[in-house]
């Protein structure tokens, strides 16, 4: 028999028992749904974290004061050290070759307040070059310089949601904000960030000078954070090296551990793309699940199907089909049936996941390359789990088929 004439009989003994046969598919049709739309997600994710860590600045290295570790999903410092220096981010840029740039910065979190509006936020004392290093741009207004910093002005930049919740639709620039006890001039707002990777809000915070944040807010002389920028993406490891070994020698350890903590953005990248891919891949092998659950499905089905047309089978064996026609022909039902399903299933799952990246807050990437996939191994199922019933048809003897009629 023909390949044309068996798809199209396929389609007519699949077309006479409707419900049977939709029921059957919908395992299917969810079963790869469910794979897309995961993915998806898992992609999305993935891509999420990754831009917001490649938000926090162009081929960045940070070098924070002592030992960090993750607490609770979220970086924490175990003790407080004061061995950095603003000297050591010179140093740095100095005596590093893989270096570009570096900034040194403190942060703490203080209560700030304009007239009746109180809030809690990150202040950060930055010097100027770490607007740069951090790829921190102002959408309105301006950032302070190096003159600013070095005579201690009493000057800030707000992130878009410090300057919401304490201003709400206000312009803030030129009004006066206190922070602590320290009156500050708003000079500029910089762009939103949005989270990063540890689920920290990037807007959530107010920049100031460097040695106005040492003298008038905190009082203390040192810092807890060097910014750094490689040349490329390439150096970044040896710029890591190199900073190491400056520190260790500045600090003088020598056999002692690192009293600092260095992240390489090329690293933490590789680490947060790796988590992401485990993850999604997980995901993505529990919804597979639900596929071979619409393949066994597919298997009672073909079942039920053989024992209903064995008179047929038993006439067409007479008529002259051989047994390899009629295996092909139950092969061809499988495989219509779960290719239908994933056909449908492909189109369910990337209209939820576009449904959902359009209208809900969850970000979702279709994978072209895994839902192609997704098809052919839904196929593949259909095959497979039609492989038995296929071949029970085409054992039948033509007089015991003809006799059960």
């Amino acid at each position: 028999m023909k390949l044309s004439q068996n798809i199209g009989l396929s389609c007519e003994i699949l077309a006479a028992h409707k419900l049977r046969t939709l029921l059957s598919v919908m395992g299917v049709v969810v079963g790869i749904a469910t794979v897309v739309l995961m993915v998806a997600f898992g992609r999305g994710a993935e891509q999420q974290i990754l831009d917001r860590i490649r938000d926090m600045g162009t081929n960045l290295i940070v070098v924070n004061a002592g030992q960090t570790r993750i607490v609770a999903g979220r970086q924490r410092q175990t003790s407080l050290v004061t061995t950095l220096q603003i000297d050591d981010a010179a140093a740095i840029v100095e005596q590093c070759p893989a270096v570009r740039l570096a900034s040194p910065a403190i942060s703490k979190k203080l209560a700030v307040r304009w007239e009746s509006e109180n809030a809690v936020t990150t202040v950060i004392g930055m010097s100027p070059q770490g607007f740069s290093v951090r790829n921190l741009a102002a959408c309105s207004g301006r950032a302070f310089d190096a003159e600013e910093d070095r005579a201690r002005r009493r000057v800030a930049v707000l992130g878009p949601t410090a300057a919401r919740n304490l201003f709400g639709r206000q312009d803030p620039l030129g009004l006066p904000v206190r922070i602590g006890r320290v009156p500050f001039e708003v000079i500029g707002v910089t762009d939103a960030k949005g989270m990063d990777a540890n689920g920290l809000d990037q807007d959530d915070l107010i920049l100031v000078p460097l040695g106005t944040a040492m003298r008038r807010l905190l009082n203390v002389d040192y810092i807890d954070t060097v910014y750094a920028q490689a040349h490329s993406a390439a150096v970044l490891d040896a710029a890591e090296n190199e900073i190491r070994q400056l520190l260790r020698q500045r600090h003088r350890l020598r056999d002692k551990p690192d009293d600092f903590t260095i992240q390489n953005q090329a690293t933490l990248l590789a680490a947060e793309r790796e988590t992401a891919q485990s993850m999604t891949l997980l995901i993505g092998s529990v919804a597979g699940i639900s596929l071979l659950v619409g393949g066994i499905g597919i298997l009672a089905v073909m079942l039920i199907t053989v024992r209903e047309r064995t008179p047929e089978i038993g006439l067409r064996r007479a008529l002259g089909a051989t047994r390899g026609d009629v295996r092909l022909q139950f092969l061809f039902e499988s495989a219509l049936l779960s290719g239908s399903g994933g056909i449908l299933g492909v189109a369910a799952g990337v209209a939820a996941a576009e449904l959902v990246s359009r209208f809900g807050d969850f970000p979702a990437v279709i994978s072209w390359p895994t839902t192609a996939l997704g098809f052919v191994f839904s196929v593949a199922v259909g095959l497979l789990f039609g492989i038995y019933p296929a071949a029970r048809a085409a054992a039948l003897e033509p007089i015991e088929a003809l006799r059960s009629e």
